[in-house]
């Protein structure tokens, strides 16, 4: 593994750098003015509106699922009630309104769309779609990092180890979840040793690149999900463990969205449960990572079709110009107020890697140097704290599996 190298601070490129940050704000600022015009697009909904529900009373709730500041949100609902008023359309409570309007606020890559959808008593539903574009906004952190990926090893073993999940004990213990076993193992006399092995059974054979989730609960230590298989831990020593065929979704975190599992094969078919808003399935995927915004999730996909998916409870997109692997994880740094996503490169010449971006808009940009790997990287999960990752690859000099736990530095 290579550890990223920085040079010491040279005085002239800092002042450059300076005017850089001064050029970068005036645009942003320039950027941000024009976002905050928001005459057009409440002009072209209210109209549509009026011509829809014709004068009289409404009721309107707003739903915010972009970028949109809280702030504008509230310019653009006192815009649209001044100008639905000025036509006729006065906004109240809803028992009082003879119309009920909810209105969407989300995005894609190039626009800000707008959907309304307005009930009239018991008459079909009505769907108002407006679009506007959006500012473009300067990638911040791409030329200076500001992340270091942190990486300590945790276990190494010649069987393949699915995911890992580390135990608040001393002295420290994780539970290993292999293809055939799950260990406890401890780490004493600067070793890692097995203090127990549950073995896996199952009827059926797992697929040749198999992955598996690892789950700590309150009711019991564990539970662990292969293809096709669910294994369920007691929660006193000795241990026991219970594996049952199984085509119960998996946890795609701790607590909220699964996703069902192909028993067959090492990928996510895409049906989600209980969605993403009003997103029920996204395309077949191998890895995901959920981004917390102000008013909703921005869930990344790595997909089957070698692409970045986006999802965030309305739309759908593909980011088309990002060249990601198959392993994705959302990780939260204390040192940030957001959330991070590390990702495996799409090309493992000659060395695999993983590194960190930003997802500051719908376009992803990279903050920290590359961790490289000397061999296959095979799994890489969130941990279900949020604050760190778990990454598993083959050692191609030893041909070991080995695990790591990924935490995200600042100012390193």
């Amino acid at each position: 593994m290579q550890s990223p190298v920085y040079n010491s601070l040279n005085l002239e490129m800092s002042l450059a750098s300076s005017r850089v940050r001064w050029a970068l704000c005036l645009i942003l600022f320039s950027q941000l003015s024009f976002a905050t015009d928001w005459h057009d697009p409440v002009s072209q909904l209210a109209a549509k509106i009026t011509a829809a529900t014709g004068p009289g009373v409404v009721a309107l709730e707003i739903n915010n699922r972009s970028s949109i500041s809280s702030a504008d949100v509230e310019e653009i609902r006192r815009q649209i009630t001044s100008t639905l008023s000025a036509s006729g359309v006065r906004i109240w409570q809803p028992d009082q309104a003879t119309a009920n309007i909810k209105l969407t606020f989300s995005e894609n890559l190039q626009d800000y769309v707008w959907v309304a959808e307005i009930q009239s008593g018991t008459s079909d539903g009505k769907v108002i779609l407006v679009s506007t574009p959006r500012p473009y906004v300067v990638p911040v952190g791409q030329n200076a990092p500001a992340i270091t990926i942190r990486a300590t090893p945790l276990v190494t073993q010649a069987d393949p180890i699915l995911d890992v999940a580390v135990l608040e004990a001393n002295p420290p213990r994780v539970i290993v979840l292999g293809r055939t076993a799950v260990t406890i193992q401890e780490f004493a006399n600067q070793r890692w040793s097995v203090v127990q092995s549950l073995r896996i059974t199952s009827p059926n054979p797992l697929p040749r690149d198999a992955r598996g989730r690892i789950f700590l609960r309150k009711e019991r230590l564990f539970d662990a999900y292969l293809p096709g298989l669910a294994c369920h831990s007691t929660n006193s020593a000795p241990l026991a463990m219970n594996c049952a065929l199984s085509e119960d979704p998996w946890p795609l975190q701790a607590q909220g969205l699964s996703a069902f599992f192909s028993p067959a094969r090492n990928f996510f078919t895409g049906a989600l449960v209980p969605g993403i808003g009003k997103q029920n399935s996204a395309p077949p995927f191998y890895s995901a990572a959920a981004v917390p915004r102000a008013n909703y999730a921005l869930w990344i996909f790595a997909g089957l079709d070698g692409q970045v998916h986006l999802l965030d409870g309305i739309n759908q997109q593909v980011l088309t110009r990002i060249r990601w692997g198959s392993n994705v994880a959302a990780v939260h740094p204390a040192c940030r107020p957001d959330s991070l996503v590390l990702a495996d490169a799409a090309d493992s010449e000659p060395t695999e890697s993983i590194q960190a971006y930003a997802f500051a808009d719908r376009d992803p940009s990279s903050v920290s140097p590359k961790l490289t790997f000397n061999g296959n990287i095979t799994a890489l999960w969130s941990m279900p704290s949020g604050e760190s990752a778990i990454a598993v690859y083959r050692n191609s000099g030893t041909g070991n599996y080995e695990a790591l736990q990924l935490n995200l530095d600042c100012g390193r």
